[in-house]
C-alpha cells in the first residue's frame, strides 16, 4: 500500500513528506493506523546526527493507532483494537524478561538498531529501496507495519492523541519515579527539566506520595506549567540549586534528584543536590558519545547512588494500561501534557518549537 511518512534522508537535512511503500505485515507482524503520534527529542537526535542509524528512516517512536491487519499468527490482537506502540518490545524468555526486566530485554536489541523488523528486513520502501525504521516503529506515517510485541492494547475510551504520550514520556517520567527509584511517600525529590519526560517524572513522584517536589528549568513559563502538574517550587537553571536543596531539607539534600535532559554538566550538578544515602536518577537521554563525571569519593563516603532508567523500568504490556487506568481515574493528567497539535507536513515546524523550549509535549495527529 501507499502511505504518507515524514523522511529523514540524512542527518541535519529537513523532515520530507513522501510517499512510500509498505508491505502488508508478514507472520507475527501487525498493520497498524496511525491517530497521533509525539514530537520527541529522541527522534530530534537522529535528525541532528547524535544518534546513529540506518538511513533513510522513518522516525516517530511514540504512537498510537488502530489495527487495520494482522499476519499470520498473531492471535492476541483484532482488527479494530486501539493500540500504544512501545519501542521496547520484549520476548518474555531472555535473561532480562525472566527477571521482570522487560524495558532491557536482549532479543530485539540487534534489529531494532538496525532500522530493520525482527527478521532482519524492511516493509518500508521508496523507488523499490529500502527505508528503515526508529526504533521498529517508524510511526511518523499514516500506516506503520510493527512487530506484535511492539503493539500494547488499550481501552478505547481513552481519545489516542492522549493515550499515544504513554509510549515515551509517560512511561518514561512517570516509571522513573514509581518503577526505577521507587519514591516513597514524605521524600524530597528535584527534577532538572520540565519537558515531557521531566513533567512525568512530576506526576510520577506525586502519585507515590513526595512530601516535595522542586523542579528546575531554564525557562519562567516552565514555572506555572510543572507547578500545574504537582511540582511546590520551580527555580531557574541559574539558580544555586545544591544550596537551595540544603535549605528546602534541614542542610541534607533531597533523597531523590532525576534528570530528565540528558546534558552531561546538569547531571554532575544535579549530583550535588543528592542526600548522603540518596539517589541521583538519569531519565534523559544523552548523545550516544557523551561522558559524565562524578566525584568518587563522594560516592563512596556518602553512599550516593547514580541510577539509570531507561523507559522507567516499566512492563510496556502490564503498565501502559494501569496508567490509563490512572489517567481514566483522574490521577495522572495526559490531556494538559499536549501543548500544541501538528499535522504530519507540519512536522519540521513542531520540531523548532520543542527545541525551543516552547512545548511540554507536541502531537501529530493523523
Amino acid at each position: 500500500m501507499k502511505i504518507r511518512a515524514a523522511l529523514l534522508r540524512e542527518p541535519n537535512r529537513p523532515f520530507e513528506i513522501v510517499t512510500l511503500d509498505l508491505d502488508a505485515p508478514k507472520a507475527g507482524e501487525v498493520l497498524v493506523r496511525i491517530a497521533a503520534v509525539g514530537v520527541c527529542h529522541s527522534d530530534w537526535h537522529l535528525a541532528s546526527g547524535a544518534t546513529k542509524h540506518p538511513m533513510p528512516v522513518v522516525a516517530g517512536h511514540e504512537g498510537a493507532g488502530v489495527v487495520e491487519a494482522i499476519g499470520r499468527g498473531v492471535s492476541d490482537v483484532a482488527v479494530g483494537d486501539h493500540v500504544v506502540l512501545t519501542w521496547a518490545p520484549s520476548c518474555g524468555k531472555c535473561f532480562y524478561c525472566l527477571r521482570d526486566r522487560p524495558n532491557l530485554c536482549e532479543m530485539y536489541t540487534g534489529p531494532i538498531w538496525a532500522g530493520t523488523m525482527l527478521d532482519g528486513t524492511t516493509r518500508l520502501s521508496l523507488d523499490g529501496k529500502p527505508v528503515y525504521n526508529y526504533c521498529g516503529l517508524a510511526a511518523f506515517a499514516t500506516h506503520t507495519v510493527v512487530p506484535r510485541q511492539s503493539c500494547v492494547v488499550i481501552r478505547r475510551d481513552v481519545p489516542l492523541e492522549s493515550a499515544c504520550l504513554i509510549g515515551c514520556a509517560v512511561a518514561t517520567g512517570v516509571g522513573a519515579a514509581m518503577f526505577t527509584t521507587k519514591v516513597q511517600p514524605g521524600d524530597t525529590v528535584i527534577v532538572f527539566g520540565c519537558g515531557g519526560v521531566g513533567l512525568n517524572i512530576i506526576q510520577g513522584a506525586r502519585l507515590c506520595g513526595a512530601g516535595q517536589i522542586l523542579a528546575v528549568d531554564s525557562r519562567m513559563e516552565k514555572i506555572w506549567v510543572a507547578k500545574h502538574f504537582g511540582a511546590q517550587s520551580v527555580f531557574m537553571a541559574d539558580d544555586d540549586m545544591p544550596k537551595i536543596a540544603k535549605l528546602k531539607t534541614a542542610g541534607r539534600g533531597a533523597d531523590h534528584v532525576f534528570e530528565a535532559i540528558g546534558i552531561p554538566a546538569l547531571q554532575e550538578r544535579a549530583f550535588e543536590c543528592v542526600r548522603p544515602g540518596g539517589t541521583l536518577t538519569l531519565a534523559g537521554l544523552a548523545p550516544m558519545d557523551s561522558k559524565t563525571n562524578f566525584n568518587s569519593a563522594v560516592i563512596a563516603r556518602q553512599e550516593k547512588t547514580i541510577k539509570g532508567s531507561y523507559y522507567g523500568s516499566v512492563n510496556a504490556q502490564r503498565d501502559f494500561p494501569l496508567l490509563l487506568d490512572l489517567y481514566s481515574a483522574g490521577k495522572l493528567n495526559l490531556d494538559d501534557l499536549i501543548t500544541r497539535r501538528y499535522s504530519l507536513e507540519q512536522i519540521n515546524e513542531a520540531y523548532q518549537h520543542m527545541l525551543t523550549g516552547e512545548l511540554a509535549r507536541g502531537v501529530i495527529v493523523l
